[in-house]
């Protein structure tokens, strides 16, 4: 599936099962609770911190999912095409940072 590809079934999904789009401010706050249980997942995992009983069901993958579609409902209300904003990205890191990790001691 392509970004494009996402943006659309987001869109359809929304307008038919979801009925509408909630508020982009509604979504901010959503995206911001998502990658907040993705961090709690991350932590357990890969950080210091133990698992509690009730987050021993919690899927990483699933929760990385719910972060990319909020984040793919703003950009449908936003009017951000993700593919182009991605590649112009891509074009930005790679005019910046060109020389800049590979001369990067601490990378070394």
């Amino acid at each position: 599936m392509t970004l494009q590809q996402a943006q659309q079934q987001v869109d359809g999904w929304i307008k038919t099962v979801g009925v509408r789009y909630f508020s982009e401010l509604t979504n901010m706050a959503i995206l911001t609770e998502e990658v907040g249980e993705l961090a709690r997942i991350m932590a357990r995992t890969y950080g210091d911190q133990s698992f509690k009983e009730s987050d021993k069901e919690k899927n990483m993958a699933d929760e990385m999912a719910d972060v990319l579609w909020v984040l793919i409902c703003l950009a449908n209300q936003t009017g951000v095409d993700l593919t182009d904003a991605l590649q112009k990205n891509f074009e930005k890191k790679n005019i910046r940072d060109a020389e800049r990790h590979q001369n990067n001691e601490k990378l070394k």
